[in-house]
This record gives structure tokens, C-alpha cells and sequence, in this order.
């Protein structure tokens, strides 16, 4: 660590000995300015070795422990450790709560000449405290469901092997916390977790935060930029939104997943990996392979391990306990005086089928704690949508995902023809198509509709199918 300082550039032996420690590491020297950080921390801050040397580490590390109080110059003047606690911004923009470690480095005289960071994630002890990355329960998988159970009995089991994990879902069901949770519950868990979205970037663009380009790839490219893949050395590549990637791209992650290894763009030399991936979809894949918009290889690839999500309306036990957990979160945030949702107005979202799941719920009642101002959540502080007769879709819900559509080609039921409904009256065709079909016998219509006996009493009730008990007034008959 000696030649780190006297050469200002880390040598071969120093960055191999930093790069070999599975937690973020960075060398400042007296000027407060980063010397050398190592692969764990490129890919937990997104930054680039070489783009951040000489840079002042307050603009690296995004922390908030000089905000507590505690300075680098504190360790710098006294000559004495300290540990800290507390989080940085991540390369994905989320807060992680993290111990610091900050350690004097001495030269042969005994002299301070810099200091060593030690960046230890604490989101282990965090989750496992039943909190988030960053205290945040947005940030663990919430449910007491049996099919939330049956999820999270999957998740260790899917930790424990090293084989490729496709994890499918509408959007908003929490795709990538699960993802994350089986990275940190696998024996990766202390090395990088990298998310790429897959449909949000162009072909050329992807590729590129793919796979890295060298010096000269292209117009622009002054430098070599290193790939997510290799970010994620050692690690876990979550790949959501698997379903849009462009078909060329699908050709060249195939060949990775194969080989382990890659050309960069514009490189000669290939690249060894040691990456497991897990991706996400919200599509069907095998509807995209049928029509020639998904390799049918990599399909395969990719499913060696399934994991599928329920929305949050099969979810049936699960909805008011998430309203009552965000309703707290959101309450004690904003310091607001909202303890309970009142009858009226939790009927109307226990009603409500959340066609945008968790995200849409969590942004409901985040809504309604900024709009009320009394102790009780009334039916004046909802989303004036909730009462509209067409509930409006999630943006990024596909048609050929829709739930009902699935039930009826899964179940063979008799197709709803008027594409112009809207999701509540499409609903209650379904159900009275289901009903039909059984001879009204409830438990079986429940089970092809994937919904629970309560579920379909309750949706019965919100469509006013069910027929009222006749009164038996005897005076009244006659």
C-alpha cells in the first residue's frame, strides 16, 4: 500500500491486492482526493477507477457522515481509526446504509499519508431486521399470502445454486427486490448486485453498458469503460426486462452464458466472467418466441429456474397489511397526524384491483398521507381515479398480459369479444362466464380464477352478483 501513495498511480500488485476484497475500498490522500478504489466500489458507486482518480472523495462517496459530524480530516489530525456508521448513494440512486471503516495509512516513518475506507453494506442487517436498503420498507418483500409463502420458501432454494433464474410478473409486483433478496441470501452476497434495465436503453447503447468498449470503438470513445458484466465480477447481473432486449443482443448474451467470456466493443481480447444472472420480465416469453421477438435458445437459457410473482389482487390477505405498513412509513416521514384509513375509505381500496400492484398501492397512500390532515384517512383524501367507472391501467401493462385474457386461455373459457370494456366490466364477465361454466358451484370458479373463496365473495358483492336472502315475514307473503 506504500507504492499507492509514493507512485500515485496504484500499481498492478496494489489494485489486484484492493480488487480481491469483497467490500467497497478507497485511498485518499492528504488532499482528500481518491489515490485508488477497487472493483467492489466501482460497481456499488457506478464510477470508474481511472475517471476518479485525483478527485476529491466528498464527490465520489455521496455519503451523509460529514453531515453527522464526522470528517476524513478527524482521522487525518488524530492518527486514530474510526468506525462509523452511515450510507451512501448507490449507482442506481438508493440510499445504503453502510459501517465506515476509516483507517489512518502510514508511510515507513510512522508518518500519515492517507487514509484507507472501508465501506461494510449493512441492507443484510437491515432486511433481515425486516427494513430496506435504506430503513425503507419499499425496499424488503412484504406478504403474508399463501402465495407470497410459497415465493418466499422458493427464494433460498434459488440462493443456493448457481444456475440462471427468470423471474416473471406484471409490473410492480417487486421482480427486482426478489432478485435482489436471492443475491444477498447466495453465497455472492459480498460482491456486486448490478441492474440493468434492458428496455430502456437503445441497441447501441446497451451494448455498449453491456459488455464495455475500448479505446477507439467509436466516435467519442477516448478511454476503455468497463461493461456491467465486468462491474459484476464475482457477482450477480440482474437483467430486468428481459423480454425487450433487441434480438442481436440476444445472440451475444447467449454466447456469454455459454462461454463466460466476451469481446468487448472494439476489443480483440476476451474477457472471462464469473457473473450470475437473473432476469425479469413482465411479458409472456413464450408468446415473443411464437412470434419471432425472442430467441427460443436463450428463452431456455434463462429459465432454468422459474419464480413467478402474483399481482397484488390474488394476494387477497395481503392488501391491508401493505395499506396499514406504508401508511406508517409515509405517516412517520412526513410527520403527518394519519393513523387508520376509515371504514368507508378501505372498503374502496379493498375493492380497488390495483392493475399497477405494490407501486401503484404504495403511491396511493402516499397521496393520501400528504392530502389529510386528521387522524383518519377519509374517502375525500383518495385519488379521485379510485372512482371513476374505467380504472385506469399500469402505463407499462402490456394488453397481452392481462390477467383475465391469461385465466381464459389457461382455463379455456369463452373469450370476452369487447376489447372496449373496462377492466372492472371485463372482470365481471369473466365471473359470470366462470360461474356459468361450474353450475355456480363457487370453490371451483374461485380455483380457475386463481382467486381465494373470500376474494370471489367480495368481488361478487362489488359487482352486485350476489342475491339478497329473502326476508321471512310471514305477514308480509301474505
Amino acid at each position: 500500500m506504500r507504492d499507492v501513495f509514493s507512485n500515485s498511480i496504484p500499481d498492478i500488485a496494489a489494485t489486484n491486492l484492493l480488487d480481491s476484497i469483497p467490500h467497497g475500498i478507497a485511498v485518499i490522500d492528504l488532499d482528500l482526493k481518491i489515490v485508488a478504489i477497487n472493483e467492489f466500489l466501482e460497481a456499488l458507486t457506478g464510477v470508474i477507477r481511472a475517471d476518479v482518480t485525483g478527485v476529491y472523495v466528498d464527490f465520489v462517496l455521496r455519503s451523509n457522515i460529514a453531515q453527522r459530524g464526522r470528517t476524513f480530516r478527524e482521522v487525518l489530525s488524530s492518527g486514530e481509526p474510526l468506525v462509523i456508521d452511515g450510507d451512501i448513494v448507490s449507482r442506481d440512486r438508493r440510499k445504503l446504509p453502510m459501517q465506515f471503516t476509516i483507517s489512518p495509512l502510514r508511510n515507513r516513518a510512522e508518518e500519515v499519508v492517507g487514509l484507507v475506507i472501508v465501506l461494510d453494506d449493512l441492507s443484510a442487517l437491515a432486511a433481515s431486521a425486516g427494513l430496506g436498503a435504506d430503513a425503507d420498507v419499499t425496499d424488503s418483500i412484504i406478504g403474508q399470502s399463501p402465495k407470497m409463502r410459497e415465493v418466499f420458501d422458493l427464494i433460498p432454494l434459488m440462493a443456493h445454486t448457481e444456475a440462471s433464474v427468470l423471474i416473471t410478473g406484471e409490473t410492480g409486483t417487486g421482480k427486482d427486490k426478489v432478485a435482489e433478496a436471492i443475491h444477498k441470501s447466495s453465497s455472492r452476497t459480498g460482491k456486486p448486485f448490478i441492474k440493468i434495465n434492458c428496455g430502456a436503453l437503445p441497441e447501441s447503447l446497451l451494448e455498449s453498458e453491456l459488455f464495455g468498449y475500448v479505446r477507439g470503438a467509436f466516435t467519442g470513445a477516448v478511454k476503455d469503460k468497463p461493461g456491467m458484466f465486468r462491474l459484476a465480477q464475482g457477482g450477480t447481473l440482474f437483467l430486468t426486462e428481459i423480454g425487450d432486449m433487441p434480438l442481436p443482443l440476444q445472440v451475444k448474451l447467449l454466447s456469454v452464458l455459454d462461454d463466460r467470456e466476451f469481446f468487448p466493443l472494439g476489443g480483440e481480447k476476451k474477457i472471462k466472467v464469473d457473473v450470475r444472472i437473473i432476469a425479469a420480465t413482465h411479458r409472456p416469453l413464450k408468446q415473443r418466441v411464437a412470434a419471432g421477438e425472442f430467441r427460443e435458445d436463450l428463452y431456455y437459457r434463462l429459465n432454468v429456474l422459474h419464480l413467478h410473482l402474483p399481482p397484488l389482487r390474488e394476494r387477497e390477505t395481503d392488501t391491508r397489511f401493505l395499506l396499514n405498513h406504508f401508511l406508517r412509513i409515509f405517516a412517520e416521514r412526513t410527520g403527518s397526524n394519519a393513523k387508520n384509513f376509515n371504514d368507508e375509505a378501505l372498503g374502496q381500496l379493498m375493492a380497488y384491483p390495483f392493475p399497477g400492484n405494490i407501486r401503484e398501492l404504495r403511491n396511493i397512500v402516499e397521496y393520501c398521507v400528504n392530502i389529510c390532515q386528521n387522524r383518519e384517512i377519509d374517502v375525500e383524501h383518495l385519488p379521485k381515479y379510485l372512482f371513476s367507472s374505467s380504472v385506469p391501467r399500469d402505463a407499462n401493462l402490456p394488453a397481452e398480459v392481462e390477467p383475465l385474457a391469461l385465466v381464459q386461455v389457461v382455463h379455456g373459457l369463452q373469450p370476452i369479444q369487447d376489447a372496449g370494456k373496462d377492466w372492472l366490466a371485463l372482470e365481471k364477465e369473466l365471473i359470470i362466464s366462470t360461474l356459468t361454466q361450474t353450475r355456480g358451484n363457487r370453490s371451483k370458479a374461485a380455483d380457475m380464477l386463481g382467486w381465494g373463496r373470500t376474494t370471489l365473495w367480495r368481488k361478487l358483492k362489488t359487482h352486485r352478483l350476489v342475491t339478497p336472502p329473502v326476508p321471512s315475514n310471514t305477514s308480509e307473503e301474505a
